[in-house]
């Protein structure tokens, strides 16, 4: 048995990395099946079971371990957790509030943000799953699904049209194979970009995950620096004024940044400024279409 449980577990993490990079979590879910029904033949009622409940349990260790990984690229902490480290920067105070509240703070944001994606998730896949009503091979599909929609919610078309684009080209290169064929330039990629209808399939919900993923990571990356800039303009006008000031009054050799540091700290907290930031930030997520 322990012999079969390390032959599972290294079939599953290849396996895992796979379909990721594939796109296919159905195949992952099937292989996940094939040898839970492999180490349960030959044994049947109580040892088929408890085989099946073995590779559920390392497939469920194999997804803790890519969980840091998920967590980042299919859900919504990469905007919160840029923001706020633009946001600290942008009132100058180093490392107050430290990496660990600021990441801390994004991370319940994000279960906050993310708890219907993971109830539909629980109750679709995990749950019937558990409950043994359905095979690996099902609850995969359904566990992904409810991710896929909210990523396909929250991207933009144009990301999308990149990716799908550039996932074509290197389809189309692979298939010329040594024509010497002269392939396009980023320019016309991104020109091309631009034809979503005819790049992305009608149903949306059959864009491959290989696109969609890096798609909606440049997307969420676009909407925090779009925010960061917005945090950035007050805070440079005090700069401004701070400075200004201070050449006025002739105090060339005080620091701007020292005596501004209070005011900018001030006008954050009168503003209400982690309400509104908080809020904006979370009420910008599309909503999961059902």
């Amino acid at each position: 048995m322990k012999i079969a449980t390390f032959i599972a577990g290294s079939i599953l993490a290849m396996a895992a990395n796979a379909a990721m990079a594939q796109g296919v979590p159905g195949e992952l879910g099937s292989l996940i099946g094939e040898v839970s029904r492999s180490i349960g033949t030959g044994g049947e009622g109580e040892g088929g079971q408890l085989s099946g409940r073995l590779i559920q349990l390392i497939g469920l260790l194999t997804l803790l371990s890519l969980a840091p990984g998920l967590i980042i690229m299919m859900t919504s902490f990469t905007r919160f957790v840029i923001v706020f480290s633009m946001l600290r920067s942008a009132l100058g105070l180093g490392q107050t509030p430290p990496n660990m509240v600021l990441t801390s703070l994004a991370m319940f944001m994000t279960f906050f943000v993310m708890q219907p994606v993971f109830q539909t998730a629980w109750d679709d896949g995990l749950a019937p799953l558990v409950e043994g009503s359905i095979t690996e091979e099902q609850a995969l599909p359904r566990i992904a699904e409810p991710f896929h929609r909210f990523m396909l919610a929250n991207t933009r078309e144009a990301d999308l049209a990149l990716f799908a684009q550039m996932a074509a080209k290197n389809a189309k290169a692979a298939e010329e194979g040594s024509r010497g064929v002269k392939a396009k330039d980023t320019g016309e990629l991104l020109a091309a970009a631009h034809h979503v209808e005819t790049l992305l399939p009608a149903d949306r919900s059959e864009v491959a995950w290989s696109t969609l993923v890096p798609a909606f990571m440049i997307s969420e990356l676009r909407r925090a620096f779009t925010i960061g800039f917005l945090i950035y303009l007050p805070f440079i006008v005090i700069d401004l004024i701070t400075s200004s000031v201070l050449m006025s009054a002739g105090m060339m050799m005080l620091s701007p940044v020292m005596i501004s540091l209070p005011f900018k700290v001030i006008f954050f907290v009168l503003t209400d400024g982690w309400y509104r930031l908080a809020g904006s930030m979370m009420q910008s997520y599309a909503a999961m279409p059902l």
